[in-house]
């Protein structure tokens, strides 16, 4: 299982939200470089990078934040947030992206998001499934549809999405532990897919319980900035 640490940015700097609020920012490094050295220095091989103005704004905001990380480390990262037409995506992969994360679009503009599927290959596509009461939510979690998350993953498992990212809102950020049984569905129904949890862990032992699940990855936020969890427990992880 791989150990996905995040940041999330906003003007620039890192910072992070509780369960999708943008009232409830709080900053922990005005320059998320800072950080992603800090992963790095830590055996980290695997970042999250998300541009939360981009993503309120429905347009790529923060990107030279990207370039600068991924000219400085040799992160492995995946980008999300404002991806919106070709151009951005275009924009993102030459910014240093290894992997590209796309929710809202995936929901707004199907067709699109399944050419880039078949255009740049399910490894470098990620679908990015937030969800609100198991119903997708897109634009930074502003806006809940009422698309049902298996017949989104259903929809898109049959058009060769290979990386979900599933992410309960409801959990995020409040250090409350994540949603092992959604995961354990997830996984029941669609165990050719490549599942990576986000959001609410809050400690080594829930980093265990998801490895136990069988998920293939997890992304860790706040519980590493509050020192929750520390990056030295995770290096059983860091070599898978």
């Amino acid at each position: 299982m791989h150990i996905i640490p995040a940041i999330d940015i906003i003007d620039g700097k890192c910072v992070r939200l509780t369960q999708g609020d943008y009232k409830t920012k709080k900053e922990y490094d005005s320059d998320p470089l800072n950080v992603a050295k800090m992963f790095e220095d830590a055996g980290v091989r695997r970042l999250h990078l998300v541009d939360l103005d981009g993503a309120r704004n429905k347009k790529l905001v923060n990107i030279k934040v990207l370039e600068r990380i991924a000219a400085k480390t040799n992160l492995f990262i995946d980008y999300g947030g404002g991806i919106r037409t070709d151009r951005d995506l275009k924009l993102v992969f030459g910014a240093g992206a290894s992997q590209v994360t796309g929710g809202s679009v995936a929901v707004k503009d199907p067709r699109m998001f399944e050419r880039w599927l078949l255009d740049f290959g399910q490894e470098q596509i990620i679908l990015g499934a937030d969800v609100i009461d198991r119903k997708i939510a897109v634009n930074g979690w502003l806006e809940k549809t009422e698309l049902p998350l298996h017949n989104f993953l259903e929809d898109y498992l049959q058009k060769s999405a290979k990386y979900v990212i599933c992410t309960d809102v409801s959990r995020d950020g409040l250090l409350q532990g994540p949603a092992f049984n959604l995961y354990r569905e997830v996984i029941n129904y669609y165990p050719e897919l490549y599942l990576i949890a986000s959001g609410g862990v809050s400690c080594l032992e829930d980093v265990h319980e998801l490895a136990r699940i069988g998920v293939e990855g997890v992304i860790i936020g706040k519980a590493l900035y509050e020192g929750k969890i520390k990056l030295a427990d995770l290096e059983i992880y860091f070599n898978q």
